[in-house]
């Protein structure tokens, strides 16, 4: 499983908009300036957030994006499967490829679900509340 800089930096702006969750929009040039982030490159993960109904979007001079829930209801699981899609360890599962070798099958499912049980127990709002002193072990 890799994540991508999409995933990456659709984690950092669901923190950005947690930490600055007021109800209010919050315009992608301040998320992208406060996160030294390219608005260009947002401007593709925002659909992707909006579309995934984690955000919601608006358009027009006081637009922006604003989270549709408190942070405490967004897991990192639940941001990294809408931005990268399925978080599988290998190809075949994705495929769903009955020639996968039975012997490490398991293995790969078990993993799968460790690496998403993980991601899933960690919110936006604890991400933010421990700041530099993040401490989870696998």
């Amino acid at each position: 499983m890799l994540v991508t800089t999409k995933g990456r930096y659709a984690l950092q702006v669901m923190i950005d908009l947690a930490e600055h969750y007021s109800g209010k929009c919050i315009p992608v040039k301040d998320i992208a300036g406060r996160q030294e982030l390219s608005i260009k490159y947002l401007e593709q993960i925002m659909p992707v957030l909006t579309k995934g109904d984690l955000v919601f979007g608006v358009h027009g001079k006081n637009g922006g994006y604003r989270l549709k829930r408190p942070p405490e209801k967004y897991s990192v699981g639940e941001i990294l499967r809408v931005a990268e899609g399925n978080l599988v360890p290998v190809s075949s599962m994705k495929e769903n490829n009955p020639s996968q070798d039975n012997r490490t099958m398991k293995m790969w499912e078990d993993f799968y679900k460790l690496t998403n049980d993980y991601f899933d127990s960690i919110t936006i709002a604890s991400l933010i509340q421990s700041g530099e002193d993040y401490d989870y072990v696998i």
